[in-house]
């Protein structure tokens, strides 16, 4: 009878053990599926910080170091120092920093001294970023640079407009800085990048100064905020975070990035010659044209990526380092998102300059004789341009001094701030009015 009872005892746990076991699996097989579907519908993340590397600086003589450091520093007191210069520069030699020097305070006043990680708005250097950016994607085969825009966006009615003549300065469109106020904006409200192109459509009969593509060179910040449109388009990602995952995160730019106010409340504002602040107005947050924030030496790792062959090939700096504007004689002339002097002696210098509001930027590639110089300042200070003049320290340059910011020489009008309460630092307080 208890060998009997045991033998069904035996049984019963048998059955149970196995009906749990039934029970395990069809529950991991309904965790798995469960898991199969979430693969297929949540997004991707992708690993953005596998970092790519860039030659290491090769050494310079001591002789030579030593007599680019006392040009640069004779310069620096001479040119920016007596002028109030708020911000840094950095002169490099075969990508060594030959010479570094910051002063100032990112707020004034203020006790956040001005140091290599004080980033600041380099404003029309950006267009360097989105012009390489877009060709990057060229380079991927994920566009064609002689695509036209409206292939992209279909509702643009600009007929022969090309991503090349955008590119190049030579669309013929106006420029937004001045039709987004003509055409009425309210300017209590920001302008993105998306209106920009939703009133160049709409309004397009109402618009002076629209000129046949490709017929001359005309800067126009209009191009670079439509191409970072064309950026979001052909790689399904927003400008800042494309611009992230695919420059600044791989070259370890930590300093660098796409300002909006929401995200970085406490950015560098900017200031007048004066020291006036400087409003945050409805312009502010288009992007493109304008708007990364950097240092000099973030920018001189951009440097060292444009050179290494690392990011782009030789086929796509040649696109970008051509002359495209040969009608007037010259040494001036601009490339895919570049300033050049050409000169008579075979030399070459690839440039940009930037200005928006208070802050400016000169970025200075001497290829050829592997110099870099770097400033970034935000209280205007016109000397800053004038950093042309210590080429001639790097090689037989033939120095120039003008000031090629004259896309701005014509402000909008009106600079109504925009006030957020989130805003702390780029508010108009009754004080800074009440000086104006």
């Amino acid at each position: 009878m208890l060998r009997t009872i045991r033998s069904f005892l035996s049984i019963v746990v048998s059955l149970t053990c196995t009906a749990y076991l039934y029970s395990a699996m069809f529950v991991l097989t309904i965790f798995m599926l469960g898991c199969s579907s979430n693969a297929k519908t949540q997004p991707v993340i992708r690993d953005t910080s596998v970092a790519v590397s860039v030659s290491e600086p090769t050494p310079v003589a001591a002789a030579e170091t030593d007599r680019i450091y006392h040009a640069s520093a004779h310069w620096f007191d001479s040119a920016l120092g007596r002028m109030g210069f708020n911000g840094g520069m950095i002169v490099a030699k075969n990508g060594n920093i030959v010479f570094e020097k910051y002063h100032g305070t990112a707020h004034l006043p203020g006790k956040d001294s001005i140091n290599e990680n004080t980033p600041m708005q380099i404003a029309s250097t950006s267009k360097t970023f989105t012009a390489m950016a877009v060709l990057k994607l060229w380079q991927d085969g994920k566009l064609n640079i002689d695509d036209l825009f409206s292939k992209y966006f279909p509702q643009f009615n600009y007929p022969g407009v090309t991503i090349r003549t955008m590119l190049n300065h030579r669309s013929g469109l106006p420029n937004y800085l001045y039709f987004m106020d003509e055409l009425g904006w309210d300017k209590t409200k920001f302008v993105h990048n998306q209106d920009v192109l939703d009133y160049l459509v709409n309004y397009k009969s109402r618009l002076n100064n629209i000129n046949p593509p490709n017929k001359h060179f005309e800067y126009c910040n209009t191009n670079f905020a439509l191409l970072a449109l064309l950026i979001e388009k052909t790689s399904g990602q927003r400008f800042p975070d494309f611009m992230r995952d695919s420059i600044f995160t791989p070259l370890q730019m930590k300093s660098t990035f796409i300002f909006n106010p929401e995200t970085y409340p406490n950015a560098a504002p900017s200031y007048d010659w004066r020291g006036r602040l400087e409003p945050y107005n409805y312009l502010d947050e288009v992007y493109g044209d304008k708007n990364v924030y950097t240092t000099p030496r973030d920018l001189l790792k951009w440097d060292r990526a444009l050179t290494c062959g690392n990011i782009f090939t030789p086929a796509t700096l040649e696109q970008a380092y051509t002359p495209y504007s040969n009608e007037k004689r010259g040494v001036k002339n601009y490339g895919l998102g570049w300033r050049m002097n050409i000169y008579p002696n075979g030399k070459k210098m690839i440039y940009h300059n930037g200005w928006w509001h208070g802050s400016n930027s000169a970025f200075i590639r001497l290829i050829q004789d592997s110099a870099t110089i770097i400033i970034i300042g935000n209280k205007y200070n016109t000397n800053v341009y004038k950093a042309k003049m210590l080429a001639p320290v790097f090689g037989n340059y033939l120095s120039s001094d003008e000031d090629d910011e004259a896309e701005n020489s014509r402000m909008p009008v009106t600079t109504t701030p925009i006030r957020r309460r989130h805003i702390i630092h780029h508010a108009v307080t009754k004080k800074h009015r009440r000086k104006r």
